[in-house]
């Protein structure tokens, strides 16, 4: 039983953010937890048990799924999402070969904490619009309070809660913004009622619901966002061994875990989920727990498969009314923002600096801007475009004096 509980707690850590990143996309839910589960084992096995990391949807591809499906359909966007995957293979295998520390000096934090506020600042709008517009895409006073009830209460538990409770604030904000919108009569049972107890989810599968075309567009759409999330897993890692006080980039190696995030998210894109990556909510549970038991997390993973194949669940998410999920858009979007300036300060960059000042701001004002690089037959998107930039100027700008000494050192 006390497995059982365990268990239970990782699924709720990550179950509201990891059921938010299909709302948006406007894929299956119960797709993207049962590719969580599978992503989370598959992650596991690679990793030789000796990792305990849970995996859930990634934010990072948010948008640029979005855009995909619009371009090319959600084939396209399945398709992109693979080759992210591969990318992450291929990455690993090159670190397998020559070590990890090149990587880290092509994605510094005067890169990737820019492009991370890229991400938030860059859903902003998305998530306006959800907490104030109704079905029929008009301004709303009902349901905007409807998101400012959720929003509040995400911040109240985050604030006051403690212990484990303090770390699924979301999931919590959720059921408070449900319960509300449930007093004021806007939610539609009839799903649930109709819904059966055990159903197959939307699942979209190659070769049945879409035949697989790789073009340029989608590659430079999808694959560059992987410099942000690969930062991210490297960042998880860190955090995770400090943690439960192992050196994880050592052993079992950093090219493992990398391999075992790109398969999971190549597995997510071959059933219809989206990208998958390591969650940072888990990790809070293992502080706070002290279990650091891979089978504690591969429960999790089992839960989270059979939840997405319960129908009255799948029907029950669906009735989550868009300004609840609005309401905890709008914290976690700005918590994403936030935390690209936090790993900025903890890195101690130095804004004094031209180069310092030059890189960030060309990213930031490239992809909140969406600045579109358009050729005869592909487009390069706001955040990729941004990020390539980015990586571009920190390799060929150079360095002030000291800052020369100092990289020169690291």
């Amino acid at each position: 039983m006390t497995w059982l509980a365990l268990s239970f707690q990782h699924l709720f850590a990550m179950f509201g953010a990891t059921i938010l990143v299909p709302y948006l996309v406007e894929l299956d839910p119960a797709v993207a937890l049962i590719s969580s589960g599978l992503g989370t084992i598959t992650f596991l096995l690679i990793t030789k048990g000796q990792v305990p990391a849970y995996l859930g949807s990634s934010f990072a591809f948010i948008t640029p799924i979005i855009v995909a499906k619009a371009a090319g359909g959600v084939g396209a966007a399945m398709v992109g999402s693979f080759l992210a995957g591969l990318v992450y293979g291929i990455v690993a295998l090159i670190i397998k070969a020559t070590g990890h520390k090149w990587i880290m000096k092509i994605l510094p934090p005067v890169v990737v904490g820019p492009v991370i506020i890229v991400i938030g600042l860059g859903l902003a709008g998305t998530a306006v619009d959800m907490a104030t517009n109704n079905p029929a895409g008009e301004y709303s006073l009902q349901y905007f309070s409807v998101a400012l009830v959720t929003l509040l209460i995400t911040i109240l538990c985050s604030i006051f809660l403690k212990g484990f409770f303090n770390l699924i604030p979301v999931l919590i904000g959720i059921a408070g913004g449900y319960l509300y919108s449930l007093a004021i009569g806007i939610i539609d049972f009839s799903k649930v009622i109709e819904a059966k107890w055990v159903q197959a989810p939307d699942f979209v599968i190659p070769f049945v619901e879409y035949t697989p075309s790789v073009s340029l567009e989608i590659i430079l759409l999808m694959v560059p966002v992987v410099v942000v999330t690969i930062s991210e897993h490297i960042g998880h890692q860190l955090v995770l061994g400090n943690v439960v006080g192992r050196d994880y980039v050592e052993k079992p190696g950093l090219h493992r875990s990398l391999l075992g995030d790109g398969l999971a998210t190549m597995l997510a894109a071959l059933i219809g989920g989206p990208p998958n990556t390591t969650y940072g909510e888990n990790i809070g549970v293992l502080a706070i727990t002290r279990v650091y038991s891979v089978y504690v997390i591969a429960g999790a993973a089992v839960f989270a498969i059979l939840f997405g194949f319960i129908g009255k669940i799948s029907a029950f998410i669906s009735t989550i009314p868009t300004p609840v999920m609005g309401g905890v858009s709008i914290l976690l979007f700005g918590i994403i923002a936030s935390s690209g300036l936090r790993m900025m300060i903890d890195s101690k960059l130095n804004l004094g600096s031209k180069r310092n000042l030059i890189i960030p701001s060309v990213i930031l004002v490239i992809g909140i801007g969406e600045a579109t690089l358009k050729f005869e037959k592909f487009d390069l998107h706001g955040m990729a475009l941004a990020a390539i930039i980015g990586i571009i100027l920190n390799l060929v700008l150079p360095y002030d004096k000291d800052e020369q000494t100092n990289h020169e050192t690291a």
